[in-house]
């Protein structure tokens, strides 16, 4: 069974996806140009979210255990005021992902501190925090790298530990499933797969071994497969890039229903 990325790897990661977003930042033709695959934001806005959130989870790492974000990380947020000049806005991006990087440094990876997401899979400490970051770099570099003209897949090591990532923290909640009981299956071309199950308990999601070459399915029948290379799940589950992308198996209906739930809080 393959073992999570070590804490100083998403450290790592961070600071590399952080590299290759400036890149795509200073290669775009304009910070005016828009973000297709967020299309109420330019450039400029996409900078402004990237280095912003770096800055409010470096705050909220830094604050420790606690029952909701620091006041004054939140109100930080809100009167968030960046360069307009590329180069000085590049210099801002890097700098906010310093703090970030130096606030988890100094927090290790065990260290409590809010999150948003349910603790039901992930837990809310500072690594559960970088394990995130890893992930909001990487999505936002392949969106600032489509509004420059050159998209390119997320690399493997980071779409693999991203797919796991997503359902054990973006998807996993105790609040009830409002529909009959399913399964979702999600396979990498690399060989790593998930069973997603939602039903009265919620969701979770587990590991499973890959579909074999005899039958092409898992072993648990799902009412829903979704077959891609890891860079393509990431995206997909992050609703960069559409299902029929990558190959779906059993019922295409329920990912519209699981894509649809709201959970309450």
């Amino acid at each position: 069974m393959e073992k999570n990325l070590e804490f100083p790897d998403l450290l790592r990661l961070i600071d590399e996806r952080s590299t290759a977003f400036r890149t795509a930042v200073a290669a775009a033709p304009s910070l005016d140009a828009q973000v297709p695959t967020c299309p109420e934001w330019t450039l400029f806005d996409l900078v402004k979210h990237l280095g912003g959130g770096d800055r409010f989870w470096a705050a909220i790492v830094g604050a420790g255990p606690a029952d909701a974000p620091p006041a004054e990380a939140t109100a930080a947020r809100a009167a968030l005021e960046v360069p307009r000049e590329r180069e000085a806005l590049l210099a801002w991006l890097a700098a906010s992902t310093q703090l970030l990087l130096s606030a988890l440094r100094e927090a290790g990876p065990d260290a409590g501190c809010w999150a948003w997401w349910s603790a039901l899979q992930t837990p809310r400490i500072s690594g559960g925090v970088a394990r995130h970051r890893v992930q909001e770099s990487a999505v936002h570099t392949y969106d600032a790298q489509l509004a420059a003209g050159a998209p390119q897949p997320l690399p493997t090591e980071v779409a693999l530990d991203g797919v796991e990532e997503f359902l054990f923290t973006c998807v996993a909640t105790p609040s009830a499933w409002p529909h009959k009981p399913m399964a979702f299956a999600f396979h990498t071309a690399e060989g790593r797969s998930w069973r997603l199950t939602v039903d009265g308990d919620g969701a979770r999601s587990s590991r499973i071994p890959a579909p074999t070459t005899a039958t092409g399915e898992d072993s648990d029948t799902a009412g829903a497969s979704v077959h891609g290379t890891a860079s393509e799940l990431v995206l997909y589950l992050y609703d960069r890039i559409p299902a029929d992308s990558l190959h779906v198996g059993g019922d295409a209906g329920l990912l519209d229903l699981l894509r649809a739930w709201e959970p309450e809080e």
